[in-house]
């Protein structure tokens, strides 16, 4: 289930309040007007667009909208949820054999899982299964990459255009010399295309790249998970041999309380 990863709006947000922050300060409300400079905001925006309609195709750029949403959302997936199922799964098909894991499916909502299942429930050798499911998880990799690349590359781009601005005021500046009025328009020109062109880069598009990334290397870890479930259940393990195998990919504070509630339970038994 996705809900919003309020992380990201939060971190943009804090990151333009800190500069209008350090603006304010320095110059007042006065100061903050200087730091709106309408040429300079159109070379950086416009420049970047159109660098990245020359560098991408059409599909690719309609793309970088879903992009963009999947880094303000979250997918939450509880580790020991997932090994719990797993094991749930393990102990039926030991009782009742694999082509009861059947009427399990309903209650899976994970595609991912259900593809693992039912290539189990058919007899599809452990290699095979993790091969196929393997070959998913790459091509899983490769869509997610071809998105970010987008990010990336505005994230590229936008400094460039900062500079390409820059050089254009210079270029006006040292033109006018002779006129001392313009001096001053000019120069701002220069120095906020390559302040617009940074803070786009460092504050947006390359951190934007980055959680993409990271929770791409997420989704392949439970992914891989699910895979180790999956042989572990075809292949007729033991649920306490799975459950200990599963529980290795725990975080080291979940592995403690896991422990410590098995124990529990055996003296319970006992």
């Amino acid at each position: 289930m996705k809900k919003t990863d309020l992380l990201t709006p939060i971190g943009i947000t804090l990151g333009f309040v800190m500069i209008m922050f350090g603006i304010l300060t320095s110059g007042g409300s006065s100061g903050f007007v200087l730091f709106l400079q309408l040429s300079a905001i159109l070379i950086v925006i416009g420049g970047l667009f159109a660098a990245l309609l020359i560098n991408f195709n059409i599909n690719q750029i309609k793309l970088a909208r879903y992009v963009i949403k999947e880094a303000f959302n979250k997918k939450e997936q509880n580790l020991s949820d997932l090994i719990n199922l797993f094991i749930g799964l393990a102990e039926k098909a030991r009782r009742e054999g694999l082509l009861a894991l059947e009427t399990e499916l309903d209650d899976v909502e994970d595609p991912f899982i259900k593809k693992g299942i039912l290539l189990a429930v058919d007899g599809i050798e452990p290699e095979v299964i993790s091969d196929i499911m393997s070959a998913e998880i790459t091509a899983m990799e490769e869509r997610h990459q071809k998105g970010r690349i987008i990010i990336e590359k505005a994230g590229e781009f936008a400094p460039a255009w900062g500079m390409i601005g820059t050089l254009i005021g210079l270029v006006l500046m040292l033109n006018n010399l002779e006129d001392p009025s313009t001096l001053g328009p000019n120069m701002a020109v220069a120095l906020l295309t390559t302040f617009y062109g940074t803070v786009l880069a460092n504050l947006v598009f390359l951190p934007m790249a980055g959680k993409l990334e990271m929770k791409t290397d997420e989704e392949v870890f439970l992914k891989q998970i699910v895979i180790e479930g999956v042989i572990g259940v075809q292949s007729g393990q033991n649920p306490r041999i799975l459950e200990e195998k599963l529980s290795a990919f725990l975080p080291t504070d979940n592995k403690n309380i896991d422990s410590d509630e098995l124990m529990e339970e055996q003296v319970n038994e006992a």
